[in-house]
C-alpha cells in the first residue's frame, strides 16, 4: 500500500529518485526489523530502480535484511533527515518521529511529499506546513494552491 501511494504520487520519477524510510522496526523502540512491513516497502522501491536511504533504527540487521543485500540502500542518521530525497515515508512509532522538526525535513526534501504508513501527523497540519501527505485510511492532505 505504501509502494502504491510513491508510486503515484512520482510516477516515472520513482526510477532513480531517492527515498528516505523512516523506522524499519516493526515495533517502536526495538531493533527487531523481522517481518517488518518496512522491508517490503525497500524491496519494492528497489526493484523500481529507486535509491533508498534508510534511518539508523535497524541498526546492522538493515543491509543483511534486504534480500541479497542489493541496490542502493544506505543508512543514514535521523540528523541528516533524507537530505536530498524525494519523499519520506515513516513506517514505525518511535519516540524520536513523533515530533521532528518538520521546516528542517521540508529543506531537505526535494519534494514536500510524505507517505506515512503509521499515521503518526495530522493532515491538516501536515497541509499547513506545506507538504504532500499521505497516510493510511484518511484523506490525502495537501497544500492549498
Amino acid at each position: 500500500m505504501l509502494f502504491e501511494k510513491l508510486a503515484r504520487r512520482l510516477g516515472d520519477g520513482l526510477r532513480d529518485a531517492t527515498v528516505a524510510v523512516w523506522g524499519l522496526a516493526f515495533k517502536a523502540e526495538t531493533d527487531d526489523v523481522r517481518e517488518s512491513p518496512a522491508l517490503v516497502l525497500v524491496e519494492q522501491l528497489l526493484a523500481a530502480g529507486a535509491r533508498v536511504r534508510v534511518q539508523r533504527s535497524g541498526g546492522p540487521r538493515v543491509r543483511a535484511s534486504v534480500p541479497g543485500g542489493s541496490g542502493d540502500v544506505r543508512q543514514e542518521c535521523l540528523r541528516r533527515r533524507g537530505r536530498g530525497s524525494r519523499a519520506r515515508d515513516s513506517s514505525t512509532e518511535w519516540l524520536e518521529y513523533r515530533n521532528p522538526d518538520f521546516e528542517r525535513i521540508k529543506r531537505a526534501l526535494t519534494r514536500p511529499l510524505i507517505v506515512d504508513g503509521r499515521n503518526l501527523y495530522d493532515p491538516q497540519r501536515m497541509a499547513r506546513l506545506g507538504f504532500i501527505y499521505e497516510s493510511i485510511g484518511r484523506p490525502v492532505a495537501c497544500v492549498s494552491s
